[in-house]
């Protein structure tokens, strides 16, 4: 684990060089723990697949005891349980309506549509990071079956609530904006609500598991085509 400055009044942790479940957990971990020791003098912290970037209200500590608070939080890191974590179902609305990309991905892969959100749907995928977008997690990992790069040209529109897979990641588009990820589906769930509390449905470190429904529940449940 390193540590280095980050701006005039931030730090960041460095834990791994790449994406692990037990890195994660640690990451975590260490947020928790920070969040609990340096209480008041925290604006913000910002945990990734393996880093932890530590946002500090200069006028009530400095680089040096927030550093010295960083040591004490990594000697009491242990063998952390990458399974730790709520788990969240989120539904989903599979099909060639919702999911423009799902019958090329299905082709591309030598796989039926029905093979791939059978295989999207079967497994739990981790919180690794929450960014580009308010709500937007990055989840992995995408059995390779089904991984495909990013399109070639981004979409300029993508609807609030998409499935999508880029590479061995997974989301679920919180806000139209643009993207190029491959779209597979619609989640009617809301992936960001500043009114409610809390925000967001997931957290870095939960672990998500997908459910196929039928556009009726979908539209039921406040999904939008």
């Amino acid at each position: 684990m390193r540590v280095e400055i980050a701006g005039e009044n931030a730090l960041i942790i460095y834990f791994g060089e790449q994406t692990d479940p037990r890195i994660s957990a640690q990451v975590q971990q260490a947020e928790h723990l920070l969040r609990t020791q340096l209480g008041g003098d925290l604006i913000d912290m910002v945990a990734s697949y393996a880093s932890l970037l530590v946002i500090y209200d200069p006028l009530r500590t400095d680089h040096f005891a927030v550093r010295s608070a960083i040591r004490q939080v990594a000697d009491g890191l242990g063998e952390h349980d990458a399974q730790a974590g709520q788990v969240v179902a989120l539904p989903v609305y599979y099909s060639e309506e919702s999911g423009p990309d799902l019958a090329d991905l299905a082709k591309r892969a030598g796989l039926s549509v029905e093979e791939v959100i059978q295989i999207h749907s079967s497994q739990e995928y981790r919180v690794y990071a929450i960014g580009f977008a308010p709500g937007f997690a990055y989840l992995g990992e995408v059995d390779p079956r089904i991984a495909a790069p990013r399109l070639s040209t981004p979409r300029l529109k993508v609807p609030r609530g998409a499935v999508a897979i880029a590479d061995q990641q997974t989301a679920v588009y919180p806000a139209v904006s643009p993207g190029g990820w491959n779209l597979i589906g619609l989640c009617p769930t809301p992936m960001f609500n500043p009114d409610a509390d809390p925000t967001m449905p997931v957290q870095v470190g939960d672990r998500v598991t997908f459910r196929p429904i039928e556009r009726e529940e979908f539209i039921a449940l406040g999904g939008e085509l």
